[in-house]
Formats: C-alpha cells, sequence, structure tokens
C-alpha cells in the first residue's frame, strides 16, 4: 500500500496502545482512511470512487478474490438481468463491445479491469469476526482471523460495509431432508446441468435463479419441477426490443408508481398471457410497488414460460415433507425425485460481525432505514449494496460515501495524520 510504512506504522500504532490503553495483539494496523469490509462490486465501487478523491481506504476481504459471489456461487449461464448502462460501476462505463446483457465471464473480466484501473489493492483471506466502535479512541476497531487463524485488528475512523444482501445462503427447514438420498445443493453450488441428465429434479423458489436454473436442466434433457410456494410477478425482460427496466424508469419520470405497475402488468398479460393459468398467481400489489414495499424482485422472463406451458417444466405447490426418495406436497401430491435444488437465495451476516450499531436490523442483516437513507449511521459508519436495487443502487450510494467521507478527510483526516507523524519514534 502507497501509504503506508510499516517502521511508521509499528510507531504509531504503539504509540496509539499507550494513549488509548488498548492491550496490544499479533497484528495492528491503523490505517489512514476507511476500512472497506468486502471486495465486491458494491466495495470495489466505493474503493474507486473513494480513491478518484484522494482518499486512500483498506478492502478487506475473506476469500481470495474480488466479487467472490459471482465467481464462486453462480451458475454458468447466468447474465446480467438488466442492461449494462444499469449495471455499471462508477467512472468506468462497460467497454462498448459488450452486449446488452454481459454474461458472468464479460462482467467479471469487467470487474478485474476495474480493479487494475483504479489500482485497488485488497487484502484477502481476512475474515472480518468483530467490528465495534471504541468511543474512548474514536476509531473502529475491525478484527480478522487468516487462514491460519492469525488475528489482526486494523483501526480507522471509518467503516464501509459493503459485504451486501448476498453474504450467506438461505438453508430452509425442512421436514425429512436428513432423509432424503438424493443430492440436495444450494443453488449457490450448482453450475450446469449436465450432471442431472434424464433426471428428475425439483427447483425449490421461484426468484430468478429458480427460474433460471429450471430452464438450464430443461436444455440439459433433465426434468426438473418448479416449487411455487407464493404469488410472483414475472414480467417480460424485453418490449418490443427495449429492456422492461428502462421501461419502466422512463415512465416514472411522467406518470406515478401505481399507474407505471398498471401499464406494466397489461405489458405483461399481452406478451405473456395470463401467469396464472400455469400455476403463476401474481401479487394484489403491482410489481414496482412490491419492490419499494419488500425488495422483492418481479422474475424477468428469458425463456422459462414457454417451457412451463409445453410442459418441459412442471409447476409444483409447497414441500410438506420429504421421505428417501419422495417428495410430498401440501396439495397431497406424491413424487419421486433424483435430486433437489435450492434456489432460495441469500441474506446478509452483518449481525454476526458488526457490533453495538442501531444502523442494520438484527432480524435481517439490513439497515433499518430503507433505501436511499440506508446508506450512512453514526460514527463514521457506511453501509452499500444493501439497497435491494442491485449494482444502480451500490453505484448511487458508494458516490454518496465518497464525498461524505472526503469532506471530512480534508478536516479530521488530515489533523490526525498531522498528530501520528509529530510522535517520536
Amino acid at each position: 500500500m502507497d501509504y503506508w510504512k510499516e517502521v511508521e506504522a509499528k510507531s504509531i500504532h504503539d504509540q496509539f496502545n499507550k494513549k488509548t490503553g488498548i492491550s496490544a495483539m499479533r497484528t495492528r494496523i491503523m490505517v489512514p482512511g476507511p476500512i472497506i469490509v468486502g471486495a465486491g462490486p458494491s466495495g470495489l465501487a466505493t474503493a474507486a470512487c473513494l480513491k478518484d478523491k484522494g482518499v486512500p481506504s483498506l478492502i478487506l476481504e475473506r476469500t481470495d478474490c474480488i466479487a467472490s459471489l459471482w465467481q464462486l456461487k453462480t451458475y454458468d449461464r447466468l447474465r446480467l438481468h438488466l442492461p449494462k448502462q444499469y449495471c455499471q460501476l462508477p467512472l468506468m462505463p462497460f467497454p462498448e463491445n459488450y452486449p446488452t446483457y454481459p454474461n458472468k465471464e464479460q462482467f467479471l473480466a469487467y470487474l478485474r479491469a476495474y480493479t487494475n484501473h483504479f489500482d485497488l489493492d485488497p487484502v484477502f483471506n481476512q475474515t472480518v469476526v468483530n467490528a465495534e466502535y471504541d468511543h474512548r479512541s474514536r476509531f473502529w476497531r475491525v478484527k480478522t482471523l487468516g487462514l491460519k487463524q492469525e488475528e489482526t485488528e486494523y483501526l480507522s475512523q471509518w467503516l464501509v460495509v459493503a459485504t451486501g444482501e448476498n453474504a450467506e445462503e438461505v438453508f430452509p427447514h425442512i421436514e425429512g431432508m436428513d432423509t432424503f438420498k438424493g443430492p440436495i445443493v444450494h443453488s449457490s453450488t450448482y453450475r450446469r446441468g449436465d450432471i442431472y441428465r434424464e433426471k428428475k429434479v425439483l427447483v425449490v423458489g421461484c426468484g430468478n435463479s429458480g427460474m433460471e436454473v429450471s430452464l438450464d436442466l430443461c436444455n440439459y434433457n433433465a426434468r426438473p419441477c418448479l416449487v411455487v410456494r407464493d404469488t410472483v410477478h414475472v414480467l417480460p425482460q424485453e418490449v418490443i426490443g427495449r429492456s422492461t427496466f428502462g421501461l419502466s424508469m422512463w415512465l416514472l419520470k411522467w406518470f406515478p408508481l401505481r399507474l407505471v405497475d398498471q401499464i406494466l402488468l397489461v405489458i405483461s398479460w399481452l406478451l405473456l398471457g395470463d401467469t396464472a393459468q400455469i400455476g403463476l398467481k401474481r401479487p394484489k400489489v403491482g410489481p414496482l410497488e412490491l419492490k419499494n414495499l419488500t425488495g422483492k424482485t418481479p422474475v424477468l422472463d428469458i425463456g422459462t414460460l414457454a417451457k412451463i406451458r409445453n410442459g418441459n417444466i412442471k409447476v409444483c405447490r409447497g414441500i410438506k415433507r420429504l421421505a428417501q426418495d419422495t417428495v410430498e406436497f401440501v396439495d397431497g401430491r406424491i413424487e419421486i425425485f433424483d435430486a433437489i435444488v435450492l434456489a432460495t437465495g441469500f441474506k446478509s451476516n452483518v449481525p454476526s460481525w458488526l457490533k453495538d450499531t442501531d444502523m442494520f436490523s438484527e432480524k435481517d442483516g439490513m439497515p433499518r432505514d430503507p433505501f436511499p437513507n440506508g446508506w450512512k449511521g453514526d460514527n463514521g459508519l457506511y453501509a452499500v449494496g444493501f439497497s435491494k436495487r442491485g449494482l444502480l443502487g451500490s453505484s448511487v450510494n458508494a458516490t454518496k460515501i465518497a464525498q461524505d467521507i472526503e469532506l471530512q478527510w480534508k478536516t479530521e483526516a488530515k489533523n490526525c495524520m498531522a498528530f501520528a507523524h509529530a510522535l517520536p519514534h
């Protein structure tokens, strides 16, 4: 790191220990700029925005790579669901030759280029196990464990939580799971359907992932059944060559949200038909209003509905229990299955390591204040990647965070570093 000198760091943190009374650990590192937890798109975007304003930062990442969710926990056929202009990170657009909906490898290549362009240097294999604000010293104390369980404590005036909404897999409890003989895997370990050829596979969850996994299984000649327990909005990905999301954003400039919802539902009925007839009942609340109220994203259809209509994908009701090779559904039907894929999503893990703050809910690990107000807390605490609005929301909040910290950096941080340099060596 170009802003850090090891000898100077030792002197500073030794003096820091004496002044604050904090006992020494194996390693303690004073970070002049913000600490960013998470090297996903949100963390990278925040670090780039800070660097653009002359503010250094330190990114801590628990895995050995950037964008670990995309690299390690997504299926091969994944593409961005929204057009690239709504998914690019601040200060660097996607290459012009990229398609409208970049695939997984193209998006990862973009993120690597982004990291190199802004000379970002995450510290990998550092799992944050505890972070709390020390009111006595007025620093955030962030404790990590390395690969060999070595402990490090990082100290900074600012802490940016960028672990996001999708840090940990959600595994539902289903009666009889321990008796089912076939594999039960989360969609985070699903890559493609070739190992399921000719097998009957139950996909649990009807969000975008569940729909796409079902479609992928179908394309590999598996026999997928999709569990649809709740109501769901399915919209066409495009309308006459224009993205449905882009159309929605344009309509919202002129019409109220509920009217835009009605327009979207009419368009969906014209292009997709009545989804209730194939087992996909819609919620009473419109898709955009539901997104604002609950964060539940409408499904953008990329061909799954056609497979459901022609019978290649079967829709099932909720699960009651599992047995050795069978699944009993809530409607009383019992069917034999070879495998189960849990497309049950992810959740935040913030409450497990961020302590003594009211910014995040203990229930779901999300900021208590919804977008656009959930990006800033007390004592130099920030959040990015929790807007429930995808990469577009992350870019907005990354920009706000960098602007806010820059104002403090010009005054408080410079004073702090001047004090540190004045300490005897």
